[in-house]
Formats: structure tokens, sequence, C-alpha cells
């Protein structure tokens, strides 16, 4: 696990069905809130739908870094920056939740828990996928980006009703190894009551 890093610089191998499927395995096993198991995983394969994708996510967070006063250049590379990493990695997973199997309830509190349980449940599985692709000998990027432009994703993939989209996992061999991040100390996290 401590060996374990973000990877967005990759060589241009590419990433087989055959290197992804055991990924998505490892995730499914993951532990879910009334095991309703709520993850749902779209490979977006190299193409124009990922290239549209990109275009598509870039020009909206162009519009929000604009919309929040940051300079034009930065506001441009940050934009351009994040459609090349999408567009260019070897292999994307958008990583998706469904309240399909999720329990009902009558109220918002319960309701509301219900939905914090499905995303904790999702990011498990998210976890799963990062560790297996890492014993596997694959770099991988863990990017939230789907969350901040939730209806362009859906449109642009036809994602299946209900799907709502959570993360984008960016997968392929590392260029380098990065170096570890710092970490908080475990007296500044951890208390006992």
């Amino acid at each position: 696990m401590r060996s374990r890093r973000s990877v967005r610089h990759f060589r241009s191998d590419p990433i087989s069905r055959a290197m992804i499927e055991p990924l998505v395995e490892a995730a499914r096993w993951a532990p879910s809130a009334h095991n309703a198991q709520p993850w749902r995983f779209v490979v977006l394969e190299e193409g124009e739908h990922r290239r549209e994708l990109a275009r598509a996510m870039a020009a909206r967070f162009l519009a929000d870094l604009q919309g929040d006063g940051l300079p034009e250049g930065d506001a441009l590379m940050r934009a351009t920056r994040a459609q090349a990493r999408l567009s260019e990695a070897p292999a994307a997973i958008l990583v998706c939740l469904t309240m399909q199997d999720a329990q009902v309830y009558p109220d918002a509190p319960r309701t509301a828990a219900e939905h914090a349980m499905a995303v904790q449940s999702t990011a498990l599985a998210v976890e799963n996928l990062l560790l297996a692709a890492h014993e596997a000998g694959l770099g991988a990027c863990w990017l939230c980006s789907p969350l901040f432009c939730p209806e362009i994703v859906i449109r642009v993939l036809d994602l299946p009703a209900g799907w709502e989209p959570q993360a984008f996992i960016l997968l392929g061999i590392p260029e380098r190894s990065p170096s570890a991040p710092g970490r908080h100390p475990l007296t500044d996290i951890l208390v006992w009551r």
C-alpha cells in the first residue's frame, strides 16, 4: 500500500481488456452498504468518444475557472492539461454509482444517508481497483472531475438512466515513479475516547 502512487504520466503502451478486467473484478469485491454493490464501470476506449468527452469537460472547466477570476493564461493552461490527461491516457475507466438497489426511505435524512453510503461503497471499489492496478504493475490516477459536470459525462457517453458519474481512473505503464507525498502524522489524525 505504501508504494502506490497517483501516476499522471504514462508510457504509450496500450492497456488491453485482459489487463483491465481483473481490475474491475477486484473492484466488485469491495464491501458495500446493504450489499447494494452500487458501482458501475465504463471503459473509455481510445477514440472520438473519449476525445469528445475530454473537449466538452475542458470547455466547462475553462468556463468555471474564468468565472472564478483565474487569469486567462492560467485557466487555459489548466483546462488544456486536464483535456490532455483524459484524452491521452492509455486507458480510462469512468466509475459511476446507481441507487437502483438502494434501500428506499420516505424521509430526506435517511435518503441522503443512503446516497452517502452508495458514494462510500463506490469509493471502496475504487480503492480496490487502484490497489489491484498497482499490484499488476500499472500506474493509476483517480480523478474526481466528473463530479463537476455530470450532465456532460452522461450526455456524451449516453449513460444508462440512473448512473451517476463519480470518478475517472486513468491507467497505463508509469513513465516514471512519482515520489511519495507527505502524510499527516498519526498524532494529528487519531484520537482515542
